[in-house]
């Protein structure tokens, strides 16, 4: 990251909580976001971090994003229910589904949750998390409903948006955290590139004729200084992982996350938002007395043992990465480059709240 600069973890929750509860929120739901993108910076997952605040104020004000806002269960099967975000910020509609899911899954053994029209929900991992604090699986099927961003396999033009998937499974080893978009790359990614950042991982992206590219402008379009880059404003596209198989699996999470629940599956419209498909299951419930809490720290252990390609890079499991993240950042401070700091410290200005110094 050309100049980096690095902040402690908690000035920088502090300052982006400030920022949100000048801009409205209640202080609870204020220090809710700011340590959500906190934490997604800290754990490495910068494309979900705090770089996400000038766009969530900018949704805030055009009112596609909604402070103070609770789920509303439009059904209620007992193991099963369908929930209305009420397009809330994700931060809170989001910990309200992970909840309520957690909740049914304790009573019955298993709960399906289905969310629609939520905000932003962030790493999608924070929410596997909590179901794992439980003591809980979980599954996360989530798709962006108007945010027509990834091209599908052979496609030269968007059709899906990134949606991501989320497999959470306690150990205490380390839990297992799967965590990721079926586009190549996050979104968020290439927003972190175009503000200085990593450039785009190779095969990304593509240009508007369907050739690779390596520009965020690809993506983004000319952005006018001072202005939030509008990912849905550049003629390319982002290409889906795994070739068939990822596409395959966006196309999965559209149907799921998007058509299932309700929420819309992605288009060109305008009002940007989640839905999410989650699965919640108690796994003491599946032990017969076979001790499946060995099984999978067993196998976690047999996987991580395997001989590494490069001896200065072991194997790792999924999880393994954001915890060496997490400790690294929480030593020496998040690090953002100087244009992504400097758009956090004019959204403070501009709120009427001063940056700290770094």
């Amino acid at each position: 990251m050309t100049n980096e600069i690095r902040v402690p973890a908690q000035m920088l929750e502090d300052f982006i909580s400030e920022i949100f509860e000048a801009a409205g929120a209640g202080k609870d739901e204020a220090r809710a976001i700011g340590a959500n993108l906190t934490m997604a910076s800290l754990t490495g997952h910068d494309s979900h971090g705090v770089v996400r605040t000038p766009r969530y104020l900018m949704n805030e004000r055009a009112g596609t994003m909604v402070f103070g806002q609770t789920v509303e269960a439009v059904i209620d099967r007992g193991a099963f229910a369908l929930l209305d975000g009420r397009f809330g910020f994700g931060q809170t509609v989001g910990h309200q589904a992970t909840e309520d899911g957690i909740v049914r899954a304790r009573q019955h053994g298993v709960a399906v949750v289905a969310l629609r029209n939520a905000g932003h929900l962030g790493r999608i991992g924070a929410w596997a998390e909590l179901a794992i604090e439980a003591g809980l699986v979980s599954i996360h099927f989530v798709n962006v409903a108007n945010s027509m961003l990834v091209a599908p396999f052979g496609g030269a033009e968007r059709r899906f948006s990134t949606a991501p998937v989320c497999v959470g499974i306690p150990n205490p080893g380390g839990d297992f955290l799967l965590d990721f978009a079926t586009s190549c790359a996050a979104e968020g990614k290439i927003l972190v590139a175009m503000k200085g950042g990593r450039p785009p991982p190779p095969g990304a992206l593509i240009d508007g004729e369907g050739q690779p590219s390596a520009d965020p402008e690809a993506l983004y379009g000319p952005v006018a200084e001072g202005a939030v880059p509008d990912p849905r404003a550049g003629p390319g596209a982002l290409t889906a992982m795994g070739d068939h198989k990822g596409s395959g699996l966006a196309f999965a999470c559209e149907l799921l996350a998007g058509a299932l629940t309700g929420s819309g599956t992605t288009s060109p419209g305008s009002r940007v938002h989640n839905g999410m498909l989650s699965i919640y299951a108690d796994p003491d419930r599946f032990d017969d007395g076979f001790g499946w809490g060995r099984a999978v720290a067993d196998y976690v252990d047999f996987v991580r043992s395997a001989r590494p390609a490069d001896p200065a890079h072991p194997v790792l499991a999924p999880g393994d990465a954001e915890r060496i993240a997490l400790g690294n950042r929480m030593a020496n401070g998040v690090p953002l480059s100087a244009e992504i700091w400097a758009s956090l410290v004019a959204a403070g200005e501009g709120l009427g709240v001063k940056a700290p110094c770094v």
